[in-house]
Formats: C-alpha cells, sequence, structure tokens
C-alpha cells in the first residue's frame, strides 16, 4: 500500500490517537537518517516527521533538511503537508490565523540548501515561479472549508537563519519587501521538496507578532495559549484532508523536480 501523505511539523501536531497501526521508521540515506511514525488513517497510509526530532531538540539551523525530505522520497511519498509556528509581520494575519503559504523570501545562510551541488549531484536549476502545489494548496483549502475552519491563502514567508528572533528593524524591512510570515524553517524544506518531484504545501500557524509591532511584550504563556488552540485546528484539518485526497496528482510539481541521490 502506497503512503498517501507524509506531513511535517512539531511534535504537538502529531496525535498518536489520530492513527492505527502505528510503527517508527529509522530511514538512511546518503545525507543522514530520519526517524519517522507511521499509521493509518481511515484506511490511508500517512508518515509524520518531526522537524526538530521527537524531542524538540535540534534548532531550525542545524536540521537535517536533506536527509528529511530524501527519507521522505525513498519511501515513496509524493505529498508533504508542512506545518510552521510563525510571527506575523501582516495585522491582516493575527495570532490564531492558519495561512496557506504562496511565496516565500530566503534570508537563511549557511545551510545546505540543494541536493544539486555539483559532483556526482550535477547541477540542476530548478523552477520556482509558483514554489507550493497549486492543486494540495486546493485541496487543504476544500478540506478547510468542510471543516468549518479558516485557511487564509497566500501568505508570503520570511525566512530567517535563527536561532534568534529578528530585530525590529529587520521586522521593518521584511514588511517593505512584502513579507507577510516570519519563520526558521520553510527554506531549504520548500525547495528539497520541489527539486525532488514532491508536492509540498505549508500551513502557518501565526503565534504572534512580529518584534516591534505589538504594543506589548507577548509572554511565552500566550505564545504557548495560541499554539495549542492552533494545533488543534490542524488536526481537525487534517482529518478532513486525508481520506479526501485525489487518487491521483494533477500538477506540474512532478515534471519540475528531477531524480536526487538517496
Amino acid at each position: 500500500m502506497s503512503i498517501e501523505l507524509a506531513i511535517i511539523g512539531g511534535t504537538g501536531v502529531y496525535d498518536p490517537k489520530l492513527l492505527e497501526d502505528v510503527q517508527t521508521l529509522e530511514i538512511d540515506t546518503r545525507y543522514g537518517r530520519a526517524l519517522l511514525t507511521q499509521g493509518k488513517y481511515q484506511g490511508r497510509e500517512v508518515v509524520f516527521l518531526a522537524r526538530h526530532g521527537t524531542k524538540h531538540g535540534t534548532p531550525p539551523h542545524n536540521v537535517n533538511y536533506r536527509a528529511n525530505i530524501a527519507a521522505l522520497v525513498k519511501l515513496g511519498v509524493k505529498r508533504v503537508v508542512a506545518t510552521a509556528a510563525v510571527g506575523s509581520l501582516n495585522e491582516k494575519m493575527p495570532p490564531g490565523a492558519m495561512i496557506l503559504l504562496g511565496q516565500f523570501l530566503d534570508f537563511t545562510k549557511a545551510r545546505e540548501a540543494t541536493f544539486f551541488d555539483g559532483g556526482e549531484a550535477g547541477v540542476v536549476h530548478t523552477d520556482f515561479t509558483a514554489p507550493y502545489c497549486p492543486q494540495l494548496n486546493g485541496n487543504l483549502l476544500a478540506a478547510a472549508n468542510q471543516a468549518g475552519l479558516e485557511l487564509l491563502q497566500d501568505g508570503v514567508y520570511v525566512c530567517t537563519e535563527g536561532p534568534r528572533f529578528e530585530s525590529a528593524a529587520e521586522i521593518r524591512m521584511y514588511q517593505k519587501l512584502g513579507g507577510d510570515l516570519v519563520g526558521m524553517t520553510n527554506v531549504p524544506e520548500v525547495v528539497l521538496a520541489r527539486e525532488a518531484g514532491l508536492c509540498y504545501s505549508t500551513v502557518a500557524l501565526s503565534t504572534n507578532f512580529g518584534a516591534g509591532i505589538s504594543p506589548t511584550v507577548l509572554t511565552h504563556e500566550e505564545v504557548l495559549e495560541v499554539m495549542a488552540e492552533n494545533v488543534e485546528k490542524v488536526r481537525r484539518l487534517l482529518m478532513e484532508l486525508i481520506p479526501n485526497l485525489a487518487d491521483h496528482r494533477d500538477c506540474d510539481c512532478e515534471k519540475l523536480g528531477s531524480e536526487i541521490l538517496l
């Protein structure tokens, strides 16, 4: 039985009670090892990958993104839904909002950001006009509608290196460049997924406003409270999405990708 979907996110997004026949997988790739959880939901095979490790011990700049995506390819996964906690730069995307990403701005500095870095891998230039899968984005919007959830569209994600938070001046710059949301994990994950020909979408979970936007200092407790509410909405979204995924892919993601070394 093929794996219908991979879910990438924080540990809180994954609820083992959702899945049956759960098992842990360790997948070795040429880029390193990835740890995943596999199970079934309403008869459909799903894998979950905790981006920061099962104990959330890996900071965003040290995540082995290449191993994670290569492991999904090795398992035969074709579609990926990622979740990402973000700060908001846009008052129309306040804390508590769920946003479907449409574009990204890359401000990372020192990450292994491609499968094609010369040598045996060769040189490949991949198109990123539309970084996120339009068909999978449409599936997510339909699932949100069926579940009675608000899912905003076309968020522009600014990816920073981390692990520090951004300065107020940086936030003002990102706003002027057209950014809506800021986080530390979507790049190179989205890049690698496209290079591998996967259908990839990201649901961003707004937990707070960026530095200098909110008139008050947000407490850690408030962030945790907002995140808990968002996680519950994501679970409802996924419960609606998984059983209604189309059997075939009607998009250009596979054509835009290239064969990667596993």
